[in-house]
């Protein structure tokens, strides 16, 4: 008898765990209407380029008054792209997306 009451005991506390971490929201995410575009430093590759256009995207959102660091994550940015073009310094890219935060 002890031993089924332990055992059903276990088994309520592993089923309200599960329940819980089911019921856990998800992390909600707040995006800009507008995009916003940073231009990086020319770089012989295309790689490079594109990550020194990223971090001016990112200083350039936390520079806005009405985004901060906050909204600076390039990771859960929405519609994040590229343009990027060869010339004679090599490539420039500019990095577009729309800011977001968590």
């Amino acid at each position: 008898m002890k031993a089924a009451i332990a055992m059903t005991s276990g088994m309520l506390a592993a089923g309200t765990a599960a329940m819980l971490t089911a019921a856990s929201p998800a992390l909600a995410v707040t995006c800009a209407d507008d995009a916003v575009q940073a231009r990086g430093e020319p770089s012989r590759f295309e790689l490079v380029a594109k990550a020194k256009a990223r971090g001016n995207w990112r200083a350039h959102v936390r520079a806005l008054p009405k985004f901060g660091p906050l909204y600076a994550n390039w990771s859960i940015s929405a519609s994040p792209a590229y343009n990027c073009s060869q010339g004679q310094d090599g490539y420039a890219c500019i990095a577009i997306a729309r800011p977001c935060r968590e």
